[in-house]
């Protein structure tokens, strides 16, 4: 699935060198494809009051669309 610049999706897999898990929600930043034909994104990760946690890039499989019939929540970063 493609998707738009600045837009939010969800992280389909862990991510524990940067304490983040399955389903935390993330900024879309910049779209890329790497040499061998690979799609992923640049991905910024906020706390739950705006600040940043990290700037990251991950494939595009790493990533899902947020739906209407999920809520988000708040937690502590994963250690």
């Amino acid at each position: 699935m493609k998707f738009e610049p600045y837009t939010e999706a969800a992280l389909t897999v862990d991510l524990p060198q940067y304490r983040l898990c399955r389903g935390d929600v993330v900024k879309l930043v910049e779209h890329h494809v790497a040499l061998d034909g690979t799609e992923g994104y640049s991905i910024e990760v906020f706390n739950a009051v705006g600040e940043t946690i990290t700037v990251t890039a991950i494939p595009a499989s790493a990533l899902e669309a947020l739906r209407q019939d999920e809520v988000l929540s708040a937690r502590p970063l994963a250690r």
